[in-house]
């Protein structure tokens, strides 16, 4: 049985692992048990201030390809702090003639299909071949910290520690599907620093899947076997957003069971609107955990763009979603703006508790809020 491990010794190992794996990182509290059984004493937090960073530095960083630069870009475009705003602004336009034409692949499922283990397999297999990939996964926000709960950086181990991959769990910030307002903003940096491929992971199967249909190239539903008969379980209005339908864990027992699952979506693709124009959505099959299937639907991706290309689609795609991006930053600095209004903030908490007394239709509060906010601009 291994002595107990003194705190000092306890803080050069951790420094150790960090020091060879930065994408690894222990976290302060665990020293004890492997249980959670008391240990050490937690050490200390010490308090270190970041140096600031002008907008050039920045702009060279992310330019230059620094992955601690780039980090930090990205925190600052998705701060909500009033002090930032200017800065990220700034930030982005410069960076924006520098974007470049990375291919840009939007991935949901349903809960327990894989979405994390399937990017991993992709990922490393599309860095074997020379590419950079670049991954926003955007985790569910905690409701009580706001930040991030399922830690797909940590759950994507291998590729968090390839060099050629970056990946960038992100909090919900509570939006329904998991799509950050800021994701956009996050693709954009990373076409910057050189990433070719991009992907964007979300929560789950939900109504805002089309703000991601908004942003990327190409969509892909992700689901596991046994899900029951045709598009039961799945909502009929996301499988018309994918342009592939990717049938995961066709492996071991369940190989046999992930062919009829694609069978049946296949024929019940056959009756609904394509996603993209001139281009037929189509089912398969794919074992993440073996990697058996995964360079065909990767295929399936160059072969889309490749027509879409041609076709002229993914132009007239991309321009649709710079539009998308002005509405969105529009709503988002009026929403801003109207709960920074300093007689907004004054009278929302008495018309909040007239509405949950029942006192005051919630319509009256949103016209007397209204109002007052347009009185003061």
């Amino acid at each position: 049985m291994d002595k107990p491990k003194k705190p000092g010794e306890l803080a050069r190992i951790r420094e150790d692992v960090e020091a060879a794996h930065p994408a690894r990182r222990v976290m302060p509290g665990v020293e004890g048990g492997h249980d959670g059984l008391p240990g050490a004493p937690p050490r200390r937090s010490r308090s270190v201030k970041r140096t600031e960073l002008s907008i050039d530095e920045y702009v060279a960083g992310v330019l230059s390809g620094d992955r601690t630069l780039l980090a930090r870009a990205i925190t600052l475009v998705e701060s909500n702090a009033p002090a930032h705003f200017e800065q990220a602004r700034a930030v982005v336009q410069a960076l924006l003639p520098h974007r470049g034409q990375a291919v840009r692949v939007g991935i949901t499922g349903t809960p327990g299909a894989g979405k994390s283990t399937f990017i991993e397999t992709l990922g490393t297999r599309l860095t074997a071949r020379g590419h950079r990939v670049a991954v926003t996964a955007v985790d569910p926000s905690s409701t009580v910290t706001g930040g991030s709960v399922l830690g797909d950086k940590t759950r994507m181990e291998r590729l968090g520690t390839d060099p050629r991959a970056f990946v960038r769990p992100s909090p919900s910030g509570g939006t329904l599907g998991g799509v950050t307002r800021k994701t956009r903003e996050a693709i954009l940096l990373f076409e910057a620093a050189g990433y070719d491929v991009v992907i964007v992971e979300t929560v789950g199967v939900g109504q805002s899947e089309t703000v991601v249909r908004s942003m990327v190239d190409f969509f892909l539903l992700l689901l596991a076997p046994g899900g029951g008969d045709e598009l039961q379980g799945i909502k009929k209005g996301v499988v018309e957003l994918a342009d592939a339908v990717l049938v995961n864990k066709a492996d071991g027992d369940r190989r046999q069971e992930a062919d009829l699952a694609r069978a049946e979506y296949e024929r019940a693709l056959h009756y609904l609107r394509p996603a993209t124009e001139g281009w037929q959505t189509r089912a398969f099959t794919c074992s993440a955990l073996t990697g058996e299937g995964v360079d065909e639907i990767w295929r399936v991706v160059e072969a889309f763009l490749a027509r879409a290309r041609e076709a002229g689609v993914l132009e007239r795609r991309r321009c649709e979603q710079e539009l998308a991006w002005v509405h969105a930053l529009v709503r988002d600095q009026l929403e801003e703006s109207f709960r920074r209004h300093p007689a907004v903030r004054a009278l929302l908490p008495g018309l909040e508790q007239a509405v949950r007394e029942g006192t005051l239709p919630a319509v009256a509060a949103a016209r007397r809020l209204l109002d007052t906010y347009r009185g003061g601009v």
